[in-house]
């Protein structure tokens, strides 16, 4: 009876309450309300850094009616329909105030609630005032309980008609001061950082922990005020966001969530890849997905389009024809989290794909004049302590930067313009312990991602250090790091020129790729795909014995991700005839149809066309006959010419006439290659 909602379904400050069904029993009712009472009194035991007095008296009154409630049940009383009526109205009332102390709770919501303080007590006064009706007209004289608890029922009646239920004084000071710095910050002021101290210990935000839970509960309401194209408070949540990003950098210098942190920063190493982001759109709606969901056929759209599909009475799967053995819908979190990390690397709001320039706008653009003060005042202050703080205080700016960075483009810039780069690139340099450097090349990783950062690092001599990373890193983790700066930086085509004439970079990233975890392998891979980009380093790839190193991979990998990576270099690699000499040199032409045949990537399945494409043409009759011998292939690249992308059907209709007109010179006896090649090839 209870509706039970995850915080993540329910938006802060909404009450999805509903009223109990006509139908509902007596005792089920009654149950129901003894359940929402007694959890409404666990809320005794909770923090309330705001809205006391409030809370206090809800949790009371409704404390109260809990005895009147479970006298009713355990004296078995029969209630009448006016009775079931008032105590319906008592339930949705109930749910209302559930709702509303969850969020005052809410871990990390401390600052936000505040801020809404005179909102938060409207939502407090309004299901006490429905209390009040609903008792008003309960026929009491009806149901036989003691004097006692009829007179407690009456006063409770009474207190809730008259209860006031305004802001605590203490919240209204505090609210006022958030007010006053951020105007400092608009003004361009840096204000006074004890005044902010005191509010912060008055809603017991007293670490850099508690701070950092304010900042992820603020960055998500604004990605929600995003995907519900309702923007409205964006600039004050921007304002509130900046501020508490200042006060983590500049009142936390102690840094109590360290051990976590490390854990956290493991966790979410940064996994590059090649793989096409169309993959990312709802097959329906074409649009980046919010909410990937997979249906019985094993196909992923976005919940609200297939959710339509639906309701419209559809019982197929759209990209298959199928019929759906089930309407439920499972989610990928999988494919959920990467459209998340490519949405902020990028630099958009995935629910608003159909408006990117607007996004990028928005990302590249401070949030507010208040948020863009307070970053480059925050900016400023790490930027001094890399340089003259201790080695603790050193580490712990990098982390702030790495956090700051990491979706921001305006922080970046910001970042980058305080002089934060050649500093990071000294602790980098000097670091004698793993998580030292780990933070550090993070820190410059997600720097690299900025114009300016690319040149700011190679410009300054990070290159240098980067590459020793790489060779000789203390970690796994800081080479994989070290990887993911390199294909960021060779994005720039001087760059990568620089760093593919530097002799020991592209065998120190196959030295990655075979002895890394996969997401090692992955930032291997691909810091070599950045490479191919640039023709001058196909030689030395080639040299380096990747392609033999590729191929394994493709066989013993079962990483989705990590496949399409190493079709995506081997695609470049076959371009030139020495390239497709060393393909062929491997079991490409058994292995590549097969993964064409078995892979759900898209993206991968144009990689291997493109690879046998190439191979054909490089190749000659040789490679040729080799894939006309196998049956299965031609299904495949049928498949491809109404299911792949425009360029992916170009290049399977490009290889079908190729195999069409091998079979055709065969069957005529004519042994002229289907297509000319260059020099004769051994296939193996």
């Amino acid at each position: 009876m209870i509706l039970k909602f995850d915080q993540t379904d329910r938006r802060i400050l909404t009450f999805p309450a509903v009223h109990p069904c006509e139908g509902i029993s007596p005792a089920t009712l009654l149950s129901s309300l003894i359940d929402l009472s007694q959890n409404i009194c666990n809320y005794q035991s909770k923090l309330f850094a705001t809205q006391r007095k409030n809370a206090r008296e809800t949790i009371r009154q409704i404390g109260l009616l809990l005895l009147f409630f479970e006298e009713i049940r355990d004296r078995r009383l029969v209630l009448s329909d006016s009775a079931l009526l008032c105590f319906s109205e008592l339930h949705h009332a109930f749910q209302k105030v559930q709702f509303l102390l969850e969020d005052c709770t809410r871990d990390g919501a401390r600052l936000w609630i505040l801020m809404k303080c005179q909102l938060v007590a409207t939502h407090f006064r309004a299901p006490i005032r429905a209390i009040a009706t609903a008792l008003d007209v309960l026929p009491l004289n009806l149901i036989d309980v003691g004097g006692e608890v009829k007179e407690l029922v009456g006063l409770i009646a009474k207190q809730a008609r008259k209860g006031k239920f305004e802001p605590d004084p203490v919240d209204e000071w505090a609210s006022k001061q958030v007010f006053s710095v951020l105007d400092h910050f608009q003004m361009g002021v840096e204000p006074d950082s004890s005044l902010m101290k005191r509010v912060l210990d008055n809603l017991e935000i007293r670490n850099w922990s508690d701070c950092n839970k304010e900042i992820k509960f603020l960055e998500e309401q604004i990605g929600f005020q995003c995907s519900d194209c309702d923007e409205r408070e964006v600039p004050f949540l921007s304002s509130l966001l900046g501020l508490m990003s200042y006060c983590r950098g500049v009142i936390f210098e102690t840094w109590n969530n360290r051990n976590n942190d490390q854990s956290d920063a493991r966790h979410s190493i940064e996994a590059l890849s090649c793989i096409n982001r169309e993959d990312f759109r709802c097959p329906i709606s074409l649009e980046l997905m919010t909410d990937p969901v997979t249906v019985s056929t094993g196909q992923t759209y976005d919940r609200s389009s297939i959710e339509r599909w639906l309701k419209a009475g559809n019982m197929t799967c759209p990209k298959t024809g199928e019929r759906l053995t089930s309407t439920e819908l499972v989610p990928n979190t999988t494919l959920r989290k990467l459209i998340q990390q490519f949405c902020a690397e990028v630099g958009i709001c995935a629910s608003k794909s159909g408006s990117r320039s607007r996004d990028v706008a928005r990302t590249i653009s401070p949030g507010s004049p208040a948020a863009a003060e307070a970053m480059k005042f925050l900016s400023g202050f790490l930027a001094r302590r890399l340089v003259s703080g201790s080695s603790e205080q050193k580490t712990k700016a990098a982390y702030e930067i790495r956090l700051l960075a990491k979706s921001n483009i305006f922080n970046r810039s910001c970042l980058i313009e305080a002089g934060t780069i050649l500093p990071l690139i000294n602790l980098l340099s000097s670091s004698l312990d793993h998580y030292t450097q780990e933070t550090a090349l993070s820190a410059l990783l997600k720097l690299s991602k900025h114009t300016c950062g690319k040149k700011e690092i190679i410009e300054s001599g990070g290159l240098k250090p980067i590459l020793a990373v790489l060779k000789r890193g203390l970690s796994l983790e800081a080479k994989q790091m070290a990887a993911a700066t390199i294909f960021y930086l060779a994005s720039v085509k001087s760059y990568g020129k620089l760093i593919g004439e530097t002799p020991e970079v592209v065998p120190a990233l196959v030295e990655l790729i075979k002895d890394g975890t996969t997401c090692g392998k992955k930032n291997g891979v691909v810091a070599i795909f950045g490479l191919l980009l640039h023709p001058a380093n196909h030689q030395r790839v080639l040299a380096s014995g990747s392609v033999p190193l590729l191929m394994d991979m493709l066989s013993s990998s079962n990483n989705i991700e990590l496949i399409a990576d190493s079709l995506a270099v081997l695609a470049i690699i076959a371009e030139s005839v020495d390239g497709t000499l060393a393909i062929l040199q491997t079991s490409a032409l058994s292995t590549i149809p097969r993964i064409l045949r078995s892979l759900p990537s898209r993206t991968a399945r144009e990689y291997c066309v493109t690879v046998l494409l190439s191979s054909c043409k490089n190749g000659g009759a040789e490679a040729i006959a080799i894939l006309a011998k196998d049956r299965n292939l031609m299904s495949s690249l049928y498949s491809l010419l109404t299911d792949g992308t425009s360029h992916g059907s170009s290049k399977a209709r490009a290889l079908i006439r190729i195999l069409h007109k091998f079979h055709e010179t065969s069957s005529s006896g004519m042994t002229a290659s289907a297509v000319p090649c260059e020099r004769p090839v051994h296939v193996r």
